[in-house]
């Protein structure tokens, strides 16, 4: 599995025979200034959604277009953005699981919020979610944005992911501290890659709070388009 931060909450993850973007934001992403935007969307199988918010919806439908990924997640954010002209994909709910290729992608809670500019009106978009990502042998919990919740209880003893990419700058969502009091107390990660940090100077702009707290799990601090292997 290679996993390849675009900055922000956006990464490519290469699984399995599949070449997953989720929450792809490129365009206004400052940090994906002086880098290969195609490159970054090269391949791509399939194209997942946490929730609506423009630094992770933005360029869904316009990527899905050059690429002709389809687009999944939140059913009524997927069917929006199926209506905007992204191709088709599923239109599931919490609990429900995938299966693309061979990988499976089940969607699971997130505590935050969703909504997207529709003209002048910010509308709401289903609740906000994460997911379980299963393939080549491993376990992965994506949280999307997200502060600490009980749902992680049942998310790390149920799916027992050895792989997290967390968000963790503060303000929007945890923060380095909670990320590291969740991976604690729910979760045995082995990795954890923290994420939705460093973009503006609003967020956490460094990780080495969260590696010194978690000595026993590989804290690795993305790096933009540099594929991290696990």
């Amino acid at each position: 599995m290679n996993i390849i931060w675009l900055g922000h909450g956006s990464f490519r993850i290469e699984v399995g025979d599949q070449v997953l973007l989720i929450d792809p934001w490129l365009n206004g992403n400052p940090m994906m200034e002086g880098h290969d935007k195609d490159a970054a969307i090269a391949g791509a199988t399939h194209i997942l959604v946490t929730h609506g918010h423009g630094d992770h919806t933005a360029d869904v439908v316009e990527i899905s277009g050059k690429t002709s990924a389809p687009v999944s997640g939140m059913v009524e954010l997927a069917k929006h953005l199926h209506g905007l002209g992204a191709t088709a994909g599923h239109a599931f709910n919490k609990g429900g699981t995938i299966t693309l290729g061979n990988v499976a992608v089940t969607l699971v809670p997130a505590s935050h919020s969703s909504t997207m500019q529709v003209g002048d009106i910010p509308r709401y978009m289903g609740m906000e979610t994460g997911f379980i990502l299963r393939g080549d042998g491993k376990t992965l919990y994506f949280s999307g944005d997200t502060s600490i919740m009980a749902d992680m209880d049942w998310i790390g003893d149920y799916y027992k992911p050895d792989i997290g990419i967390l968000s963790a700058g503060g303000y929007y969502t945890m923060d380095m501290a909670g990320v590291a009091y969740a991976a604690k107390r729910y979760f045995d990660f082995k990795t954890l890659i923290p994420c939705h940090y460093r973009t503006f100077p609003a967020l956490e702009q460094s990780a080495e709070g969260l590696i010194r707290a978690l000595p026993d799990v590989d804290v690795i601090e993305p790096q933009v388009m540099a594929a991290i292997t696990v």
